[in-house]
């Protein structure tokens, strides 16, 4: 055995921010609807700050803000000596990888496109249509096709229109394949399980990102025939996973170098607690005063895209829950391995589907019905787990003993 190492996480259950985030995230929506009534002239405006590329808006100036300071909080807790030191954990670290990048994208694809493109395709409309950004790089003549969409022009930008279920279908697929999010830490304490672990794992799957979040994205979206716009997607991996990473490294050792580790813990983790929640916040009032006519005139749409993603988050963990048993994992593993699966790094969803098909996407209407349901599903897998602790033997957990703990 070697030395007694362990990771020091102190989740104390959901705060005030976390605890209330459904009740947030629904202010968020009607203060989002309100403003695109009371005042569309102003959430045009704010639209409109963007970073634009041969004449098309690429990048949305308020919305990066928004995202960065969504990304930097979780960024800055990965400890990288931590994700060497995990590896040695082969069974639990294997398990969660299996299900997030081998299972999840290919599961959500396939629930999606047979709830939106045909259970419920009578409710959203076949003819309905959605307008989406322009692929960044791409350069059509009006009247061309790219996939399944057609170059019109609108206000003088050229703009993509496909069916408006494919859209939703594009931001299902990046939810599916963006894995778990720093409130899992939340989950899996209050699920009792190993918070070395699950800490672990945020930092694996953040990293592993980097490279199969644009290879999966571009290969479903692709398959579902929506336009595939690879230099935005590789730029929106640098912008919102590589550069907060980047900011989160460096930071991060400038203040255990200038104040120690005891003050990052202890002071700057808790003042950030609410900075990604906030952030996100007020991304979802910039979302909805563009999409605000869509729920007011079809409020069951948000149902209709919620089903698909509920029962892509109950299965996952069920599948994640089973295999660790057979694996013959300890429950403290067992739980947040499951849990991690389940849950989806909505921040990078969301500021992915911004940035691919605008603001006022379908998809990127998709990655908020996402958060809507994050936080009710969660909280009844942790209840899940906390009346199933006696299916799995009790002991030192798989993590634990490959650490000397």
């Amino acid at each position: 055995m070697g030395e007694t190492r362990a990771v020091k996480t102190s989740p104390k259950g959901l705060g005030f921010f976390e605890k209330y985030l459904t009740v947030w995230v629904f202010l968020s929506i009607l203060a989002g609807i309100g403003l695109g009534k009371v005042a569309p002239e102003l959430a045009a405006g704010l639209d409109g700050m963007a970073i634009s590329v041969n004449g098309a808006p690429v990048v949305s100036i308020p919305i990066a803000i928004c995202l960065f300071f969504m990304m930097y909080p979780i960024m800055v807790k990965i400890d990288f000596d931590e994700v060497v030191q995990a590896g040695k954990s082969i069974k639990p670290v294997g398990l969660t990888l299996f299900i997030n990048w081998a299972i999840k994208p290919f599961t959500m694809y396939a629930i999606s496109i047979f709830f939106l493109g045909t259970l419920f395709l009578k409710f959203i409309g076949p003819e309905a249509i959605d307008l989406l950004k322009m692929p960044f790089g791409l350069d059509l003549a009006v009247g061309d096709t790219y996939g399944v969409g057609r170059v019109i022009l609108v206000n003088g930008i050229k703009m993509l229109e496909v069916p408006l279920w494919r859209s939703y279908l594009a931001g299902c697929i990046l939810l599916g394949i963006a894995p778990c999010t720093a409130m899992v830490l939340v989950w899996g304490f209050l699920a009792r399980g190993n918070d070395g672990h699950t800490l672990v794992m945020v930092a694996i799957n953040s990293l592993t990102m980097l490279v199969l979040y644009g290879v999966l994205g571009g290969f479903l979206l692709g398959v579902g025939r929506i336009p595939v716009p690879w230099e935005a997607l590789l730029l929106s991996i640098s912008i919102y996973v590589a550069l907060p990473l980047v900011a989160g490294y460096f930071s991060r050792k400038f203040i255990f170098r200038t104040f120690g580790r005891e003050w990052f813990e202890g002071k700057f983790l808790h003042v950030l607690t609410p900075v990604t929640i906030t952030a996100l916040l007020i991304t979802l009032v910039l979302l909805f005063s563009f999409k605000g006519e869509v729920i007011v005139t079809k409020p069951l749409t948000i149902l209709w895209i919620a089903i698909p993603l509920f029962i892509q988050t109950v299965l996952i963990f069920g599948l994640g829950y089973w295999l660790a048993r057979k694996l013959g994992l300890k429950y403290a593993d067992a739980a947040p391995s499951a849990m991690i699966g389940a849950s989806n790094h909505f921040e990078v969803a969301i500021a992915t589907a911004t940035m691919l098909f605008g603001i006022s996407s379908g998809a990127a209407l998709a990655t908020v019905v996402g958060v809507l349901i994050e936080v009710p599903v969660m909280l009844m897998l942790v209840r899940i787990c906390l009346k199933t602790q006696h299916w799995f033997e009790k002991g030192t957990s798989e993590y634990e003993i490959e650490t000397g703990g």
